[in-house]
Formats: C-alpha cells, sequence, structure tokens
C-alpha cells in the first residue's frame, strides 16, 4: 500500500484510539462501577465497501 494510504490509516486509528478512551473514561468515571466488569464492542464500517469490522472484550471498572 501507498505512504498516503499507510498515513491516512494511522491518523484514523490513532483518532480512535484516543477519542474512545476518553469517552469510554468518562463513562466509567461518571458511574457506579465499583469494580464491575462491562461488556464493551467496537464497530468499525466503511459503507461504501459493505465492510463491518467487530472487536468485542471487556473493561473493568474503577474501584
Amino acid at each position: 500500500m501507498s505512504d498516503d494510504f499507510n498515513m491516512s490509516m494511522r491518523k484514523f486509528l490513532k483518532q480512535v484510539g484516543v477519542t474512545s478512551q476518553q469517552a469510554i473514561e468518562d463513562a466509567l468515571r461518571n458511574a457506579e462501577t465499583d469494580g464491575k466488569t462491562f461488556a464493551i464492542k467496537a464497530v468499525v464500517t466503511i459503507e461504501e465497501l459493505d465492510m463491518t469490522h467487530e472487536v468485542t472484550g471487556t473493561i473493568s471498572g474503577k474501584g
């Protein structure tokens, strides 16, 4: 793949990672989590390519 592709991909993934972490931290900060574990799912789509990619996991709350 081209350098332009690699740079745009890295920029997008960095934005996803940083903004997602901030949103998750805000949600956990403003909730009663008491050490609970939460199921989490991230979905990335490219509609024009009919592509959907899901990643699932768990996150432990503060406690």
